[in-house]
């Protein structure tokens, strides 16, 4: 696999709304350790959208793994012209300084937002873009990822493309894992 589609959970929807927040601790280790496994076998594209909370995330694990894996390149996709710009202004800030580290940035739709076909043609182009996808999600507790969700296993489960889930039981297991090699380090 050489380009991984990386998506799932918003900020809101797992109530983390701080940089210091334990969980994100967990969530970024968790999204780590996958996309070690992925470069370890030749990933060289991580491909995302820019939605506050796990494409952001994986956008900053990946931009950190690029010190150890050089190759790795960052691909940030819009949906559409001007994404974001009814967040508020540090949420600008952030996504504004996301995608000036990126390696690539683009837009689906070169026109801004105007109707929902828009999201669906982002998702038949992340889709056709990549070889796989990892999604920071679990189908016991839907939220707006499900539509991505919902697309790959209907849609693409017939083509030969594979869906890694972080579901909230390895959260949980990761968390436990996170303890015991901070453990290790006393």
């Amino acid at each position: 696999m050489k380009r991984l589609w990386l998506t799932g959970y918003r900020a809101y929807e797992l109530n983390v709304y701080q940089k210091n927040d334990p969980k994100l601790t967990i969530i970024k280790y968790s999204l780590k350790k996958a996309l070690t496994a992925y470069l370890e076998d030749g990933l060289t594209w991580v491909i995302t959208g820019a939605q506050l909370g796990t494409e952001q995330w994986g956008v900053e694990v990946a931009l950190d793994l690029k010190k150890t894996y050089p190759e790795l390149k960052v691909a940030i996709m819009l949906p559409f012209q001007n994404f974001g710009q009814q967040w508020n202004e540090n949420n600008q800030a952030q996504l504004s300084q996301i995608l000036s580290q990126a390696d690539f940035v683009g837009y689906v739709s070169k026109q801004g937002y105007q109707n929902p076909s828009q999201l669906k043609n982002y998702q038949t182009f992340m889709g056709q873009h990549t070889d796989g996808a990892l999604m920071l999600y679990d189908p016991e507790s839907p939220g707006k990822a499900s539509y991505d969700y919902q697309y790959i296993t209907e849609r693409l489960a017939d083509h030969d493309y594979p869906l890694q889930l972080i579901d909230f039981y390895q959260l949980q297991d990761e968390a436990e894992n996170y303890q015991e090699e901070q453990a290790g380090d006393f």
